[in-house]
């Protein structure tokens, strides 16, 4: 018996070493691993299974023409980057996707928790659950986004352009007419609907008044 039991304990942990050996196989190629119905059995729901794992469901199959789906899976990939590449980083965490074209028996197999786009409140909903069950941290890392600089620089070198060319005849910057178009323009775009959605942050998509759903998040712990 005593055997038996030391066979069994022997072969328990070595399927456990190979699954968690193939999924840090897959997290060191890509920060989000995809499922299908078959690894999502294998790997998330069968034991043995000593690490936890963070799934979104989601469609992104151009037919599936959801725009929302699109914009959460960037920013869940930014919050999974972010744990990738952190110290913190260890084979005790995963994040994974879903989708509904490649494993739509699994959407009927988990509950699923609500949650707005935006990254920050991805974190919050996540990271409450990590550190109050698992007591891990995740500190979210934005990729540099240049496109305001190279909007000024641009803008900048079109008006630089245009006074040189100009440089003989600069009448028109007396012109009140063209200052109180300028003026108007930028009244109507401080008033407009986008700098309020700028300066509030709202999400990107409000919950379903039937079912308050917006995206859907599963964490999975040993």
């Amino acid at each position: 018996m005593y055997y038996f039991h030391l066979f069994l304990f022997l072969g328990v942990q070595n399927l456990l070493s190979e699954k968690v050996d193939q999924m840090m196989e897959w997290s060191s190629r890509r920060s989000v691993i995809r499922m299908n119905g078959d690894k999502f059995r294998r790997f998330v729901k069968a034991p043995p299974r000593n690490y936890s794992v963070i799934v979104m469901f989601t469609a992104l199959q151009p037919q599936r023409q959801c725009s929302v789906c699109r914009q959460a899976n960037e920013e869940y990939q930014v919050l999974a980057n972010s744990w990738r590449y952190s110290s913190a980083f260890s084979n005790k965490l995963f994040f994974t996707v879903v989708d509904y074209d490649e494993g739509a028996d699994v959407f009927q197999q988990v509950t699923i928790f609500n949650s707005h786009i935006a990254t920050e409140t991805c974190y919050h909903v996540i990271h409450f659950h990590l550190t109050f069950f698992l007591a891990f941290q995740i500190r979210v890392f934005r990729p540099p986004n240049y496109s305001g600089t190279i909007a000024l620089a641009l803008l900048v070198s079109l008006v630089g352009g245009l006074l040189y060319l100009r440089r003989n005849n600069l009448e028109f910057i007396y012109n009140k007419t063209g200052w109180a178009m300028a003026a108007l323009c930028v009244v109507f775009a401080m008033t407009s609907g986008q700098m309020w959605n700028h300066i509030r942050g709202p999400p990107y998509a409000h919950k379903n008044p039937q079912n308050g759903q917006v995206s859907h998040f599963v964490l999975i712990s040993p």
